[in-house]
């Protein structure tokens, strides 16, 4: 029979090429958000306020899942908030499907948990989208003659690090679904590649056709420089008709100057994972490609 699936944020980075993932795969997909970023076509829309428990309750009333994913997280002002107001969300959506969640016994199915780095995908008002943020600071470059400065620490541009493709990470998450080996553990979930910035960066400017700017004597964060990009880019989205006008719904300055700004060298081990029966792999130049590519072809970026 068909699997059913039900993805909580399936309009955002993660949660979208997870549904593009299991459509592929052959399963029913159903997507539960606030209703403010596209869901992906040939799938079921949802609409609540997940901290709200009775409108959660209300709108999952009638789903009975084989497979919970919940990819969503709100933004609070501090941790002890993120973990209050998260928490409760994920606790309201349980609640919620109760013992109709692939008709177990309440909190008696299995689970796992997968931790990835920063985020390569594709998703349009996503505040956890560094890969698509990048694709407009570099274009506004382009455009407007501005220097592409890396904005980032010291640390992150001469150490080790590591992404994680959306496309990558919802293939684990499909695995881990249905495979024994991710039944009731927690992984990472990474690319599988390490490099150092101060060889991406290159790479990146010469795919829009500009020089990278070398790297500042200080840090300079994109977040107090780009004042006068939603401006900039209204010119450029008229100028190429650009599907999306408004670049807060395109780039998140702040997030991207956190994955960054590290004071440290970041990345992942994988073992854990391929020993228990997940190989996926990614280029890291080949997931911003791959973006990029995806961006302009969705007419978000110029041709």
């Amino acid at each position: 029979m068909q699997k059913k699936a039900l993805i909580v944020g399936i309009s955002g980075v993660i949660g979208r090429a997870l549904a593009e993932k299991l459509l592929a795969d052959g399963w029913q997909v159903t997507g539960l958000s606030r209703g403010r970023g596209a869901v992906p076509a040939d799938c079921t829309s949802l609409t609540a306020d997940l901290t709200d428990a009775a409108a959660v309750n209300e709108a999952l009333k009638s789903e009975k899942p084989d497979a919970l994913f919940f990819s969503v997280w709100a933004r609070q002002e501090n941790e002890k908030a993120n973990i209050r107001v998260n928490g409760a969300m994920v606790k309201n959506v349980i609640d919620a499907l109760g013992e109709r969640l692939a008709g177990a016994k309440k909190y008696g199915y299995r689970w796992s948990v997968h931790r990835p780095h920063s985020i390569i995908g594709y998703a349009l008002g996503n505040a956890m989208n560094m890969g698509q943020t990048l694709a407009v600071y570099a274009t506004l470059c382009r455009e407007k003659g501005w220097p592409f400065i890396f904005p980032g620490s010291p640390e992150q541009w001469n150490g080790v690090s590591d992404v994680t493709d959306a496309g990558l990470l919802a293939e684990q998450l499909s695995w881990a679904a249905v495979s024994d080996g991710g039944a009731n553990e927690d992984f990472n979930a990474v690319n599988g590649d390490v490099f150092r910035w101060n060889w991406l960066w290159p790479r990146l400017a010469a795919y829009f056709g500009i020089e990278a700017a070398a790297f500042p004597a200080s840090m300079m964060p994109l977040e107090g420089r780009m004042q006068e990009a939603q401006a900039a880019w209204t010119e450029i989205a008229d100028k190429y008709q650009l599907a999306e006008s408004d670049i807060g719904k395109l780039a998140s300055w702040w997030h991207t100057d956190a994955d960054l700004g590290r004071p440290m060298e970041a990345f992942a081990d994988m073992s854990k994972s391929r020993k228990a029966g997940f190989t996926g792999y990614r280029s890291t130049l080949d997931s911003f490609t791959a973006l990029f590519d995806r961006l302009k072809a969705e007419n978000i970026i110029p041709r």
